[in-house]
Parts: C-alpha cells; sequence; structure tokens
C-alpha cells in the first residue's frame, strides 16, 4: 500500500481503482444517511463525496452500511469448518467474526486452535480468534484437553489471535481462583470476553474487576442495564438455541446503544439459511422499535470500537472497504457485499469457494473403553429424583423433583411421563466414565438421539426412552467416528458425520443441512417437544456446567448453582 498514491487518489487527482456511485451512505458515527460515492483503492477507503475510478458501479441510491461483525461465536457449533461457514455468512453481509474455538479446543486442545486459526485464512471472511480460557470448563467433566495459562501465554502473541475467550468460570473469577486469574494475567493487555449469566451487585462488581470487558449471556432488561452501568459491553444474542434479541431490544436506549453489540454464538446453517446472521438480529432489533441506524452502529462501529479493530465498522477514509448493500432500512435484505473492495457475495450467493483443509490432529476423536460393555441402567434406592427440565428458547433449566418408577433397585421409564433418560459417555481418554440422569421437556419417543456435541468437553451425550436404541445411537456414532444419529424402533433413522473433532464437516452445507432437517423432522414425529426449538443444539447443552440450574456430565449430575455434583436422589 502506497500512502502517497491513495492520498493522491483522496484528493481526486487520481483515479481510484473502484468507485461505488450513488450511494445512500449508513454514518455510524454520526447516525445520519449521507449521500455520496465511495472511492476505494488497495481494499481501503479513500474518499467519500464525488469520485471518478477505473472501475465505476452505479448503486442507483441503495444503502451502503460498514460489514456486519458477529462479536462472539463459536463456528463448530455450525458443524462446518471455517471454510464452509464463511460461504453461508458473507452473503447474509457478515464480513468479520470474533471467534472463539473452545469446542474444539476441548477435544483437540492448542492443536484445535491452530487448525481453526489456519484453517480460516484462506477465504475473504476476517477471522479474529480468542485463546479459550476455560479448558475444560470445570473440574466435574472429563474434556479432551486442558489449557493451562502456561499454554495460552505460549500462544498468546500467534498471528490471528485477539484475545481472551469467555471466561466460562465466573465462580473462579468471583471466588479467587488461582489458575483461573493467572489466565486473566497472562492476558492483561488483551481483551478479555466474559460468561456471567444472572450475576448482579458486588459479585458483578468482583467479576468486572478482573478486566472482562464483555458479557453475552444477558437474558433480562434489568441484567443488560446493570451490565452496561458497570462499564461492560454486552451483546445482545440470537442463536439457534438463546434467543434475547427481542426481549432485550425493550432495554436499548439513546444513552447505552453505544455499549451495546450484535452475536449470534451458537446458530445452525439451516437457522442462517432461513433466518440470517447478524443480519436477523438487526431486523429483530428494528422490528421491535430499534433505530435502524442505531441497530446498524450494534452490529458495526460497536463491535469494532469493544475490540479494538481501527480499521473496519465504519464507511470512512483509512477503514477497510467493507461493505453491506441492501434496499430498505427497515429490513435490511442484503442484495451485495464487498470485502476489502471485492465483491464476494451477491443475491445471497458467495462468489469464492471454501478452500478446505484437515490434518491428524483433529481427525478420528472418538476413544470409548469397552462401548460393549457400557450399561445405560440406573440404580436407584428412592423413588423421587432430580430431574433436569427444560426452559423453552433457553439453554438454561430448572431442577423439579419427580417420582418415577423403581423395580429391583432399577429405574423403569413411564411412557405416560415425559421423562427420559439422559447419558454423558466419556470419548476421550478411555476413562469408561458414563454420566446418567432425567430430563422432562424434550418429548422423543421410542427412539434415542446421540451426539459428539455436548458443551464443553464434547463427550457422547445420549437421549433416549429405551436403552436398547441409546445403546445402537452410540455404536453408531462410534462407527463413524463422530457426528449426529437418531435412532427409532432400534433403527439407525441417519446420521451426519462430523469428522473434524466430532464437530464439524467439510461436506457441503446443502447435505449437512438437508439431513439435520430430516432427523429434526423425524425427531418431531417421534414427539419431540414443540417448544424445543432446535432439537440438536438443545441437548448440546445439556452437558454444560457453567449454565445453570442442573446439567449432566460424564462424572454424574451437576448443580450450578451448588457449584458441585449431586446425588440424582432426592
Amino acid at each position: 500500500m502506497n500512502t502517497i498514491k491513495l492520498v493522491e487518489i483522496a484528493r481526486g487527482d487520481s483515479l481510484a481503482d473502484l468507485v461505488l456511485k450513488n450511494c445512500k451512505i449508513v454514518n455510524v458515527f454520526t447516525s445520519k444517511i449521507e449521500e455520496g460515492d465511495i472511492a476505494i483503492s488497495d481494499g481501503i477507503i479513500v474518499g467519500i463525496g464525488s469520485y471518478h475510478g477505473i472501475k465505476e458501479i452505479d448503486l442507483k441510491n441503495r444503502f451502503v452500511s460498514p460489514g456486519f461483525i458477529d462479536g462472539h461465536v463459536h463456528i463448530e457449533s455450525s458443524m462446518l469448518t471455517p471454510p464452509q461457514f464463511a460461504k453461508i455468512i458473507v452473503p447474509k453481509g457478515t464480513t468479520t467474526i470474533i471467534a472463539d474455538p473452545h469446542e474444539i479446543a476441548n477435544v483437540s486442545g492448542v492443536e484445535g486452535i491452530k487448525y481453526m486459526i489456519f484453517s480460516s485464512i484462506f477465504g475473504p471472511l476476517n477471522v479474529h480468534m480468542m485463546i479459550p480460557s476455560c479448558v475444560p470448563a470445570t473440574e466435574y467433566e472429563t474434556s479432551g484437553a486442558i489449557i493451562t495459562s502456561k499454554d495460552i501465554d505460549r500462544i498468546k502473541d500467534s498471528k490471528g489471535v485477539l484475545g481472551l475467550g469467555e471466561v466460562m468460570n465466573y465462580p473462579g473469577v468471583i471466588f479467587g481462583d488461582k489458575e483461573v486469574h493467572k489466565k486473566l494475567e497472562v492476558m492483561t493487555s488483551f481483551i478479555k470476553d466474559g460468561h456471567a449469566p444472572s450475576v448482579f451487585g458486588k459479585q458483578l462488581n468482583a467479576y468486572k474487576l478482573s478486566g472482562i470487558k464483555t458479557d453475552h449471556e444477558c437474558t433480562t432488561v434489568k441484567e443488560l442495564k446493570e451490565k452496561v452501568a458497570r462499564g461492560m459491553y454486552i451483546h445482545l444474542r440470537e442463536g439457534s438455541a438463546t434467543r434475547n434479541v427481542k426481549v432485550l431490544s425493550q432495554g436499548i436506549t439513546k444513552e447505552n446503544s453505544r455499549r451495546l453489540l450484535f452475536c449470534t454464538d451458537d446458530k445452525h446453517p439451516e437457522d442462517i439459511r432461513l433466518e440470517g446472521h447478524i443480519n436477523y438480529n438487526i431486523k429483530l432489533a428494528i422490528e421491535n422499535g430499534v433505530d435502524p441506524i442505531t441497530a446498524i452502529q450494534m452490529a458495526s462501529i460497536n463491535t469494532a470500537e469493544c475490540y479494538k479493530l481501527d480499521n473496519i465498522g465504519g464507511i470512512a477514509p483509512g477503514y477497510y472497504a467493507d461493505l453491506v448493500v441492501f434496499d430498505s432500512m427497515e429490513k435490511i435484505d442484503v442484495d451485495e457485499v464487498f470485502i476489502k473492495g471485492e465483491l464476494v457475495a451477491k443475491g445471497n450467493r458467495a462468489l469464492f469457494d471454501p478452500v478446505l483443509y484437515t490434518n491428524g490432529f483433529v481427525t478420528n476423536t472418538i476413544h470409548i473403553k469397552d462401548s460393549d460393555k457400557i450399561s445405560f441402567d440406573i440404580k436407584l434406592k428412592k423413588n423421587k429424583v432430580k430431574v433436569i427440565k427444560l426452559i423453552k428458547n433457553n439453554v438454561t433449566t430448572t431442577k423439579v423433583i419427580r417420582e418415577v418408577l423403581i423395580k429391583n433397585g432399577i429405574y423403569q421409564h413411564n411412557k405416560d411421563k415425559d421423562i427420559l433418560k439422559l447419558a454423558v459417555v466419556e470419548r476421550h481418554h478411555q476413562t469408561g466414565n458414563v454420566g446418567l440422569g432425567f430430563v422432562e421437556g424434550y418429548g422423543l419417543k421410542n427412539g434415542a438421539l446421540a451426539m459428539t456435541i455436548s458443551h464443553d468437553s464434547h463427550n457422547f451425550i445420549i437421549i433416549g426412552d429405551n436403552d436398547k436404541d441409546m445403546k445402537i445411537a452410540m455404536k453408531e456414532i462410534e462407527r463413524i467416528q463422530g457426528g449426529i444419529t437418531l435412532v427409532n424402533n432400534s433403527k439407525v433413522v441417519d446420521s451426519i458425520r462430523l469428522e473434524v473433532a466430532g464437530l464439524m464437516t467439510n461436506t457441503e452445507v446443502k447435505i449437512v443441512e438437508k439431513k439435520l432437517k430430516f432427523m429434526e423432522t423425524k425427531a418431531r414425529e417421534m414427539g419431540l417437544n414443540k417448544e424445543v426449538d432446535d432439537a440438536f443444539l438443545s441437548l448440546a447443552f445439556m452437558s454444560l456446567p457453567v449454565i445453570p440450574e442442573l446439567k449432566l456430565t460424564d462424572k454424574g449430575l451437576f448443580d450450578v448453582n451448588k457449584f458441585k455434583l449431586v446425588s440424582l436422589e432426592e
């Protein structure tokens, strides 16, 4: 980049490489719509006004905004590798993501992080990686790897690393866990993402004091307002299983809006295709009374400023020409997408092909001890048990007490009650660990669903109403070396092979989406509760021991509020 040459173009004394003519520019600095041309050279915006270029595109008074930024996303939750993921989100207007490779790190450790960085560099999408802070999230589960403060220190200056990923062990932060605080100290000069569901008052003060800057776990306006008042940036999340934008939009004001961002966190390919990505967050916010320019600020400049990305997020000289073109400020239906001045998507279609990559560190990751001998029998002395109860559109759960049938000291399924058996089988180190519990509100009948996606350690998670189908599902996942399978009446309905860490695939998105849709439809036919928004993500979060209230790991039933393993029996 020749700065003198760019200045010459900015003065209007030379032709720009590209000029977008007749634009209605969304100015996120002034909150106004500005009419003019956008001059671009070397992928950089060199001028706003009246310009001529070697190439000119007449946008015919359509709107142009900065590219959208996802402030917190786990690529792995799309079940697509980074190149395939880029192919589906760029046409929706997302030009930059802040990615936390926490999921693959729990399986493959530092090598998993390296894989995510390397496989992201060949496409147009700007990918910034946060080093996962909690691998494992707690000591009450078995992960495939452990990332220590020394590991973080060793890789923090690697190309592509932006900061520290969500610090999910919020009790460890608040109550002074030494290793958690060593990780925070190692990353003192970097941005640190938070994860603090329902943390208020003095505990919030303690959490914020540690240097954590953001939080994406707000579910109420009260929580949003208190965290903003304590100096945090808040992501309004809209994923597949957790949807908070509609509620939290009611808390957006002129005074606090510049501290608010958007994220998806976890979103499946079909939902991205049907709804959108960050453009969908914007749309929902507008529908719920948020000013369109404010919503676009939340999707662009706010996130860029939060993460200290000085050259993106706005349309002004010196900023990268990451731009989104659309017809209406009310709907934000994306027509064209430019990244660094290159047209990379048009008409909801990517104009680039993914460059696919894998390696031996992230494949063949399924290692179960004596799977043929595993039993899902639940031995009980009392007929009152603790049950994980699902909450609509949320990954949080509640604890309920229910009476169950027992025969010869073994739990017996009662088809008249909405209680299913849940199992988490350790799959990394052949420990033989099997955690067993109960779930209410899922609703599956005459079968089982199994996955190697189970936050955060990603052991096998299996839900079903009979042991035979649960066992068949487990063996099928072992056979394909990771993925998702649905079993009905002793037969495998279908499976998706996720060859990368049991979490992602290089398979074309259309094939993945078709299989997911088929299994979801079949699960609905098998009685899956209509209030379960996403069969797969809802199941994946039943093992996450840092989200209240009751969860299951390979070591047993975990009470998040008490932060300890507890007995199944009441």
